[in-house]
């Protein structure tokens, strides 16, 4: 089976929304500023809590321990913010191409050299509410599909700064492998100044492909992570599901569990991590993150294997699984006591966020309209 991953899908659409409308007759638009476009749907975050697989280098052959796990954590990370960096790229390709006004267009795309249609309207409702705007971009020949043929959905208003992206990548490019037929994120943005932020967004990914656990087995099926920004800091929260995962005994499916909270100005950030199984129903931190600590698990699991297991075994596999992990741009410093006076702000902050149900990532779906 080919090796997949999030990572390799997401890049793929990073130069998808440059098309060549068949409709010439289309006027020149405002300027950027003046499009009713949104100028922001997405928030950034900080790069000690972010990192590509590139950036990502294990120093341990034979065990996963406390630094790995975090080091994935990056990851996993990375990828809800890619899927932010997606959505910039593709509304600021539509609107260099004065997408900018209530429109009906057909183009081709220079991906699959399949016609798309896209649709921009006034009013449109989901989930309840009527949003000043909407966009659509549907995959020509498969309209008739169950998706409806759906490659991208943009729902937003302007006043306060709200909105709802879904992106399905195999109907924007269906030269894609197959195998991703099913993949889906969605974005919910708020710049409205709620739950304490200045702006958020949620970030969610679903349908993800089987891969085999020989090739890759702690491959993500789906993640669900919150992101709000106030100031200099950003706080993250969420889980992200792993149903091959296991460590030593045949327990198997976790979710990396997580809070954590970052200063841009500074770009460190402090971080908590659970490992909690997939199947757990519970939304209470001490569960979450207490019981099913990175020491606790891993502590565990060495003993059910090792019940006599030497110090020495123990302190290799237990080795920077202290909480909270404290991490700045290259990426995880160490775990348990803080390195400096600077992080102390932040252990303060996460000490007030709670990751979401496994059980709920574990059977995420994203649907559009």
């Amino acid at each position: 089976m080919k090796k997949l991953s999030f990572y390799s899908f997401v890049t793929l659409l990073l130069g998808m929304m440059f098309f060549t409308a068949c409709d010439n007759s289309l006027n020149q638009g405002p300027d950027l500023e003046e499009s009713i476009l949104p100028d922001e749907l997405t928030v950034e975050i900080p790069t000690a809590l972010s990192a590509d697989a590139s950036m990502y280098k294990s120093t341990v052959v034979d065990t996963l321990k406390g630094r790995e796990i975090y080091g994935h954590l990056r990851f996993f990370i990375h990828t809800g913010d890619h899927a932010g960096r997606i959505t910039r790229h593709v509304m600021m390709a539509i609107k260099e191409y004065n997408i900018d006004q209530v429109i009906s267009l057909t183009y081709v795309s220079e991906d699959d050299n399949r016609v798309k249609n896209l649709v921009v309207v006034e009013a449109p409702e989901f989930e309840g509410r009527t949003w000043e705007y909407g966009l659509t971009i549907t995959d020509a020949e498969s309209e008739g599909n169950e998706d409806g043929g759906k490659g991208m959905q943009v729902f937003w208003s302007s006043s306060p700064k709200e909105g709802i992206t879904m992106i399905k990548p195999y109907n924007l490019d269906q030269s894609n492998e197959r195998e991703l037929a099913t993949a889906m994120y969605r974005i919910d943005y708020s710049g409205a100044g709620e739950m304490g932020y200045d702006r958020y967004m949620i970030v969610s990914v679903a349908g993800l492909p089987d891969i085999d656990p020989l090739l890759a087995p702690f491959a993500m099926d789906g993640m669900k992570m919150f992101v709000g920004k106030t100031g200099d800091q950003v706080d993250v929260y969420g889980n992200s599901s792993h149903p091959n995962a296991k460590f030593l005994t045949e327990k198997v499916g976790y979710n990396w569990a997580f809070v954590a909270s970052g200063s841009i100005s500074e770009d460190i950030a402090v971080v908590e991590l659970g490992l909690p199984l997939s199947r757990i129903n519970s939304d209470r931190r001490e569960v979450l993150l207490e019981e099913n600590s990175i020491y606790n698990v891993l502590y565990s699991e060495v003993k059910t294997i090792w019940p006599h297991a030497s110090d020495e075994i123990l302190n290799a596999w237990l080795a920077n699984t202290e909480a909270p992990g404290y991490f700045n741009r290259h990426g995880f410093i160490q775990g348990g006591e803080a390195p400096g006076d600077e992080f102390l702000p932040l252990v303060r902050r996460i000490s007030g966020l709670t990751p979401y149900n496994p059980a709920d990532i574990a059977s995420l779906e994203i649907n559009f309209e």
